[in-house]
């Protein structure tokens, strides 16, 4: 059974550790990117922004990018990064922009973590008539045996088991949600693929042995699967999903 307080543990625990979320996430692909926004989209809106990992994917000539995160240290690593972004303490449920501000809003790994229901309607409520939706995650490719055994280290991460069972559902407000896959490649060092174990929430969160074991064993693996430059290539599929305002 899952304990509902290591969840919301989990949710509001990536602040402990801004500087390995930045150092270890993935950025998301080019075309993905092209896939969530439109190239005309004056004002995106990126909700559960975390460091900027996404938001800084979104910045264009002539385009508003706001980021709306709830935890303070995230935002201002993502501040500091990102100077030109309008950054917004505020959450899915309760962004505190005004109505129909935003062509685009977007939420990179951010939706499982969110309240269906007043997050549509938040959502709905901040968007332009019209206005996209979009839903996107880099989930790794446990095809490739490494990466199968290094998510055996970590265990699976609450993103990877919610898209696993089928992704998001918009029940009101919106049109059909429309699904596309986009498969990559990560270029890697160690030190990178311990930051992003160290990132992920049910390692922030786990007694202090626990923890230390797990980046030992991906410190391991890591050593094993660099090539002879030290380099790591981790395969990944970036889901993304978008649908439009009624």
């Amino acid at each position: 059974m899952t304990d509902p307080h290591r969840q919301g543990r989990m949710a509001t625990s990536f602040g402990r550790e801004a500087a390995s979320y930045s150092k270890g996430r993935p950025d998301y692909p080019e075309a993905a990117i092209a896939h969530l926004v439109p190239s005309d989209a004056r004002v995106v809106v990126d909700i559960g922004a975390g460091t900027g990992k996404l938001t800084a994917s979104l910045l264009s000539p002539g385009r508003t990018v706001i980021a709306v995160e709830p935890d303070r240290v995230m935002l201002d690593a993502l501040s500091s990064a990102l100077p030109t972004v309008h950054s917004v303490s505020g959450t899915a449920e309760q962004t505190t922009l005004d109505d129909s501000v935003a062509d685009v809003l977007t939420y990179g790994q951010a939706w499982h973590w969110v309240q269906p229901e007043p997050a549509t309607a938040e959502a709905a409520r901040v968007l332009q008539p019209g206005g996209r939706i979009g839903l996107v995650w880099n989930i790794r490719d446990e095809s490739v045996p490494w990466v199968a055994a290094l998510t055996d280290i970590m265990s699976a991460s609450a993103a990877e088991l919610f898209v696993a069972r089928g992704g998001p559902r918009l029940r009101t407000h919106f049109g059909s949600l429309e699904h596309k896959a986009f498969d990559w490649e990560r270029r890697m060092t160690s030190e990178q693929l311990v930051a992003m174990a160290a990132s992920r929430s049910h390692v922030i969160t786990a007694a202090e042995a626990e923890r230390t074991r797990i980046l030992a064993a991906v410190q391991e693996l890591a050593n094993d699967v660099a090539d002879g430059d030290g380099v790591i290539v981790l395969p990944y599929r970036t889901h993304v999903y978008r649908a439009h305002r009624l």
